[in-house]
């Protein structure tokens, strides 16, 4: 093209990749002939072969994708992610580690500079793949060996919102957790072994609930907790109408996530239970939804915008190498005054 329009080759590529460095009317003037002659700008394949970097970030889900555009903390956080990556006109891949063609997944990782891993990735196949790669990695929401790490005070927000939810004195606590234990179906924990703390956050939440109650002189059975195996209303309303129906009925549930807090309330109101006068309820997540239904929901916001803006940053080396731990912050509304 350069040879045909009778200019540099560094003219030509910054009429495509760097616009400032040409007046309008040469550059228009450029694109123009070139369209005219069939080049449509530089090849990106051979840019990235070239330079080593594609200009994507692999962005690897502990879900899959659907789930995780539908959650809304997951949604949050991936627009904290954008934020970042827009301003730097760079491109988010997403992929889900629940993935098991393998062919397909090594495809797709090798398109990007490297990963922000987030929500949590258990050792195996796709853990190993990753660490093969070599590329840059940041892990948000556990604590991934090796590689860099943005999480949120969970077992801190949740015992303080234990020792606020406690200040009445409930002679019945049960707790509605998430995903304590590795099973598809909603259940109490009784017996079961938990996830390794390090790598699930909702074992750093059943901490913080069950020392504030130590300390304030409750003890709960395993079987006065219950697990969901996902984060959906349909899971977690079961969890709540089978702790709602139990004997003792509880008179306040600590819930480990908004979408749980907020089917809880739903099946407290449908079996005629007053909130908060016969039940407190308290989440945790901080999702727009629970300050607009009535009763609105007491819960901890937790940053999950942040968290993606961080993680971004960290990656593109706009922010120091260092693991971060954001706080949390309680909302004392209607649901647990």
């Amino acid at each position: 093209m350069a040879e045909k329009l009778n200019v540099s080759t560094a003219t030509i590529s910054n009429a495509f990749n760097r616009p400032d460095q040409l007046s309008e009317g040469r550059r228009r003037w450029i694109l123009e002939e070139c369209k005219r002659l069939g080049y449509m700008g530089p090849n990106a394949a051979a840019r990235s072969l070239r330079t080593g970097r594609t200009g994507n970030v692999g962005v690897m889900l502990a879900d899959n994708l659907a789930y995780s555009l539908t959650d809304p903390v997951a949604s949050e956080f991936l627009h904290g992610l954008a934020e970042v990556l827009d301003r730097r006109h760079m491109n988010m891949l997403l992929l889900s580690s629940q993935d098991d063609d393998e062919h397909r997944s090594r495809l797709q990782e090798s398109m990007v500079d490297g990963f922000i891993v987030y929500g949590w990735l258990k050792k195996g196949r796709t853990y190993d793949r990753l660490l093969q790669h070599g590329k840059t990695m940041v892990a948000v929401d556990f604590d991934l060996e090796g590689c860099t790490w943005v999480n949120i005070d969970n077992y801190e927000g949740a015992r303080r919102s234990a020792e606020h939810a406690l200040r009445q004195s409930p002679e019945n606590v049960a707790i509605l957790g998430l995903r304590l234990v590795d099973t598809d179906r909603v259940c109490r924990i009784r017996d079961r072994e938990l996830f390794n703390e390090a790598r699930a956050i909702s074992v750093r939440r059943l901490h913080g609930y069950t020392d504030a109650l130590e300390a304030a002189g409750y003890q709960v059975p395993a079987e006065r907790i219950w697990s969901t195996p996902t984060n959906t209303h349909q899971d977690a309303y079961q969890a709540a109408r089978e702790a709602l129906t139990s004997s003792p009925r509880p008179d306040l549930l600590l819930c480990m996530s908004d979408r749980i807090a907020l089917a809880a309330i739903q099946a407290a109101l449908q079996m005629g239970l007053r909130v908060p006068e016969d039940v407190r309820i308290v989440g945790f997540d901080g999702i727009p939804e629970g300050a607009n239904i009535h009763p609105s929901l007491t819960t901890v916001y937790q940053q999950s915008a942040e968290k993606g803006r961080i993680a971004a940053r960290i990656f593109l080396g706009e922010q120091e190498d260092a693991n971060v731990l954001l706080p949390t912050c309680l909302l004392v509304r209607e649901s647990c005054p």
